[in-house]
Formats: C-alpha cells, sequence, structure tokens
C-alpha cells in the first residue's frame, strides 16, 4: 500500500531503532506497536491531525519512515524526535568510573537517546493501567481494552489505535472488571480522558514544570509521570520512583547493595538531569539485584481470565 507520507532522516549518527522505541510498547502482544525480525519498528498512534500508522527503520547512516493516515505529515515531522533528537542534553552525561557497570553500557549504547512521541494522553492511558499491579496484569489489560474499544489503524501492519478519551469514557465498567481493572486505576484514566487537551500543553513546559502539572491530576503520582515523562516528554531525569524494582536494580548495579527509593536517591543524585538515563542504560546491561523471596503473587480480587501464572515484574 502507498504510504501517504514518506521520510529520510540523516542525523549524522547511528541510530538504534528498536532499542530506542521499544519501552513504547507494552508487552510483546501490544496490539499498537510492533518490533520486526529486521529491527523495523511499528506505530499506530492519533495524532492532532488524524490517526496514523508509522513504520521506522534504520540504515546504517540514516532512518527512513513511511506513515499511512490522516496524521501522516504530523508524525513524520516529529520522527527526528521520537528517535533523540530533541535530547539535547546526552553530551553532558558523564558516568563515574566508581559505576563501571554505568560506564560499561553508556560505552555499548553511545547512540541512544531518549525518545519523544508528544502523545501525553496516550501515554497517560497506558501507565494508569500499570498502576500497582503486575507488567503481566497490565500488558494483558491493555491489549483486552485495546482490541475491544479501539479500531484498526490505517495502511498496513494490521495494528490498532487504542481508544480516544471519549472512548475510554464511554468503557462500561464490567468491560473494566473483565480487563481486570479496579475502580481506582479505572478513574484516572476516565480523568485524565476529559482533560485530555490540557495534558497535551504539558509538552510545552519544562520537565519540572510539566511534572507538576501531571500530578496535579488525581491518581498521577511520582511513578506515572515519571513513566508518561519518559515516552510522551523525553526528559531524560524522569527515574521511575515508586516502582517495585527500579530503585532496588539500580542501587545494586551501582553500589552493591539493595536500597530502597530514598537510598537509590541519594546514589543517583549525581546524575541528576540524567537520572532516567542511568536507570535506562543498566536496564540495558541486564543488572538485576539477588532475588531472597518467592515472587509476588498474582492477585485474584478482580476476574481477569487473561492472566494465568508465569514470570512478570512488579509495577
Amino acid at each position: 500500500m502507498t504510504p501517504d507520507g514518506e521520510l529520510r532522516w540523516t542525523p549524522g549518527r547511528p541510530v538504534p531503532v528498536a532499542a530506542m522505541l521499544t519501552p513504547l510498547r507494552r508487552g510483546a502482544g501490544d496490539p499498537t506497536h510492533r518490533l520486526d525480525p529486521d529491527g523495523t519498528f511499528w506505530r499506530a498512534t492519533r495524532t492532532p491531525e488524524g490517526p496514523v500508522t508509522l513504520r521506522v527503520r534504520g540504515l546504517r547512516d540514516a532512518v527512513e519512515a513511511q506513515a499511512w493516515g490522516p496524521g501522516a505529515d504530523w508524525v513524520l515531522a516529529g520522527v527526528p524526535e521520537l528517535l533523540g533528537a530533541a535530547d539535547d542534553t546526552w553530551a553532558d552525561f558523564v558516568p563515574n568510573p566508581e559505576h563501571p557497570l554505568l560506564v560499561q553500557s553508556w560505552r555499548a549504547n553511545p547512540h541512544w537517546r531518549t525518545t519523544r512521541t508528544r502523545a501525553v494522553f496516550e501515554a497517560v492511558s497506558a501507565s494508569a493501567l500499570e498502576q500497582v499491579v503486575t507488567c503481566v496484569e497490565a500488558f494483558a489489560a491493555w491489549r483486552r481494552l485495546v482490541q475491544r474499544f479501539g479500531e484498526p489503524a490505517p495502511g498496513p501492519g494490521g495494528l490498532m489505535l487504542s481508544p480516544t478519551p471519549e472512548q475510554w469514557t464511554r468503557i462500561p465498567s464490567w468491560e473494566w472488571l473483565q480487563a481486570g481493572v479496579e475502580l481506582r486505576r479505572r478513574k484516572v484514566t476516565i480523568l485524565a480522558a476529559s482533560r485530555a487537551t490540557g495534558l497535551e500543553r504539558t509538552l510545552g513546559m519544562g520537565p519540572e514544570e510539566a511534572d507538576r502539572a501531571l500530578r496535579s491530576l488525581p491518581g498521577i503520582g511520582v511513578w506515572t509521570s515519571a513513566e508518561v515523562r519518559q515516552r510522551a516528554h523525553g526528559h531524560a531525569d524522569a527515574f521511575s520512583f515508586g516502582d517495585y524494582h527500579v530503585a532496588k536494580n539500580v542501587s545494586f548495579a551501582l553500589t552493591g547493595e539493595v536500597l530502597d527509593d530514598a537510598g537509590c536517591a541519594e546514589v543517583i543524585e549525581c546524575y541528576r538531569g540524567h537520572r532516567y538515563r542511568v536507570q535506562q542504560l543498566l536496564a540495558f546491561a541486564g543488572v538485576v539485584r539477588p532475588r531472597r523471596a518467592p515472587r509476588m503473587t498474582l492477585p485474584t480480587h478482580t476476574p481477569n481470565r487473561a492472566v494465568r501464572r508465569g514470570a512478570f515484574s512488579a509495577r
């Protein structure tokens, strides 16, 4: 199918498309994103100009992108920012030699930059489902709700668009429960939907102002704000405080000790401005703290039939 727009971007550096865009995907079964074996990344999203499917492929010295749908021009204009062009602080980052695992990952991933989707409500609606539950639960809920209440994305790729703000508010209560989403998380998405236009205005704010604006919405705290800003705003300092694993894994990777949020905050204070960058680089290194207890069990308080047994990460 002929695309509605095409772009070839030559940034003067290699672009690790998969490494940069995979954090946008909510599990391997996310119907709004797909990563092909050859590293081509597909994304279905809504833009101010309409829905769109974006296909991005990294070459040796350039990036090729095609888009289908009314939002083609808008999304193609944002491809450089999507792939790190707005990350203007990366050159200031210098890992401490006393943190050899971070130094090693930094050297192994010299071209990684923070992404910026410019899709704030999209990030809020997905992150709200991940509050205080396992990734298995959250990803299953996202997949079910998008498939039932979204719509097919334009063009090839076979992707789905997540629901519009209005569509989110019309989902019946029993459908939320069948997806395993209790009232508290549901209310966050519904309230955010009513303020979607205001949420998008946070893109024009600085990191601290955007954080305050997002957290002024009931139900959005430190963790959710960070998860949104990591993806939609491209904030390199948006560390995932409040996550069940992140502070423990990061502190262990840097010091050999497993610390809570407060302890980890002290360790990474020297990286202020780059704390999410540190988080992601250490994730690439694959360092996790040793486990001394059984994994958390999946909750049973909602009638989610999509979640069974298996490994997961709590959020």
